[in-house]
């Protein structure tokens, strides 16, 4: 798709070309080229009032699920000047580089480095620094500012047009019969009599645009709780560059993790291929990690893994080491005897598996928040943070079973009150006499979750027989409730 849309944008220059979509009954001109725009033609044209211009006029059609996909592919390429990148509208994107222009020469080097990113993908882009978004989108689409001094931002945008206020064609018109022209002409007047006569969207507009009131973008994805980057004068294409490079970045991430006591458990390591592909290595561990060497075996393992191999094309242009989560890091000790922790091992083990057979491939028990014994336990991604099993009281027996019969299985039972613990019970033909009960534990149905079991409250007790095995059994229901008398079934038996 990305490809297409680069062969239209370059078959642009050869002569006028717009895209058409339907309209009010009619094939109207949604968007043009330059050369459409020099001879005349303007969007909302009726298509046949444009043929009539120019017979010669290439046509083609609009296809919004195209624009959506090309400009996210913008979006995601510009994450190579900062990890705040927001869409803005249907054919704008806006980044906050706040911190970031240093890496570029200044603002003026990162703007146009920016643009040339772009028009590598066949598109032509205005681009505009300045102190807040609404600024920015206003001079790039209506001005012809470029970097706009901090402070100096209503000076700038004072002799924009009303467009520029992007408030909807009502809004525009009451304006423009209240006898203004622009912008600044507006910043002039009391922002209450404003207010009064078009509405409390014009003032906090109008504040945005002159840079009195700034608004944070919402970036498409979460910032990284820390990260590191390198851009390359020339692509770089070799492999063990690249990885080279990687551990350098790794270093650099564990030494800002090791001065905030803490690990990463998910790294995402950004490849920016000079076509404008982005591809994105994921790499999740078991434990807190801050190991430059181990993280580059697990990147290695899971560049080796991938189902469409990591192409470098004609080069990266940038790499980037991004931590997306990280935890306290705990130091482990070596026992007395000097053996390292064995829990490590594992750990190891386990984020050696999830690089190389994915994430979904290895599983655990993980404790669930629940007192259904059917969801107390679940499996769950190995490396995925998981709650912490249950301790059971100083000096008591564990309250339930480890390993538990999917479905319980039923028995016989003989109770001396109809809603008493079981005197005696059969189970596989062999009859056990109950020497010691403990109970009830009532545990009823999670009435709230979706596709909950019909309700059926059950009542659970911990036996032991004279030969001091131990079983829980549970009785499902009460005397006189419905049709039947309770049922007796097995859940599980204790070690």
């Amino acid at each position: 798709m990305l490809q297409e849309r680069r062969r239209q944008s370059a078959g642009q220059a050869e002569g006028p070309f717009v895209l058409v979509d339907k309209a009010r009954g009619a094939l109207r001109i949604a968007a043009l080229n330059a050369a459409a725009l020099e001879s005349g033609l303007k969007a909302g044209m009726a298509l046949a009032d444009a043929r009539a211009c120019l017979p010669a006029l290439r046509v083609g059609e609009t296809d919004p699920q195209a624009d959506a996909d090309l400009l996210q592919a913008c979006a995601t390429l510009c994450e190579m000047f900062t990890p705040l990148v927001a869409l803005d509208g249907a054919d704008g994107v806006l980044l906050d580089v706040t911190g970031c222009a240093h890496l570029f020469g200044g603002e003026e080097g990162l703007r146009m480095q920016a643009r040339r990113t772009l028009a590598r993908l066949g598109l032509h882009t205005r681009a505009v620094v300045a102190d807040t978004p609404d600024a920015a989108r206003a001079l790039a689409r209506h001005g012809a500012a470029k970097v706009v001094p901090p402070g100096e931002t209503a000076a700038f945008v004072a002799g924009l047009p009303l467009a520029a206020l992007d408030l909807g064609a009502d809004t525009h018109l009451a304006l423009g019969r209240a006898g203004f022209r622009a912008v600044g002409e507006l910043a002039e007047r009391p922002s209450q009599a404003l207010t009064a006569r078009f509405g409390a969207g014009l003032a906090t507009k109008l504040a945005r645009l002159m840079g009195r009131e700034d608004i944070r973008l919402t970036p498409l994805r979460d910032p990284p709780a820390c990260m590191a980057e390198r851009h390359f004068p020339e692509p770089l294409g070799a492999m063990d560059s690249l990885m080279a490079v990687l551990e350098r970045l790794g270093r650099e991430v564990g030494a800002i993790l090791e001065r905030r006591g803490e690990g990463g458990r998910l790294f995402e390591a950004s490849f920016f291929r000079t076509d404008g592909a982005v591809r994105r290595i994921v790499v999740e561990t078991a434990q807190p990690l801050r190991d430059a060497p181990g993280l580059l075996r697990l990147v290695r393992l899971k560049i080796d893994a991938l189902a469409d191999p990591l192409d470098p094309g004609f080069g990266f242009d940038a790499l980037r080491l991004a931590v997306r989560r990280a935890e306290p890091f705990d130091q482990s000790q070596a026992d007395l005897e000097g053996k390292p922790d064995p829990d490590g091992d594992v750990a190891a083990l386990v984020d050696r598996l999830v690089a190389r057979f994915g994430r979904a491939q290895v599983l655990r028990f993980a404790a669930r928040d629940s007192h259904d014994p059917l969801r107390a336990a679940a499996l769950e991604p190995a490396a995925a943070p998981a709650a912490p099993w249950p301790e059971p009281d100083p000096g008591q027996p564990p309250s339930r079973p480890v390993t538990l019969f999917d479905p319980p299985q039923a028995i016989e039972a003989l109770a001396e009150v109809p809603d008493g613990p079981p005197l005696r019970f059969r189970w596989r033909r062999v009859l056990h006499d109950v020497a010691r009960a403990e109970g009830p534990e009532r545990i009823a149905p999670e009435w709230w979750r979706v596709g909950a079991r019909p309700p059926a409250t059950r009542d659970y007790y911990r036996v032991e027989n004279g030969q001091g095995r131990r079983f829980w059994v549970f009785r499902e229901g009460f005397h006189g409730e419905g049709e039947g008398r309770p049922r007796w079934f097995l859940h599980g038996l204790f070690a």
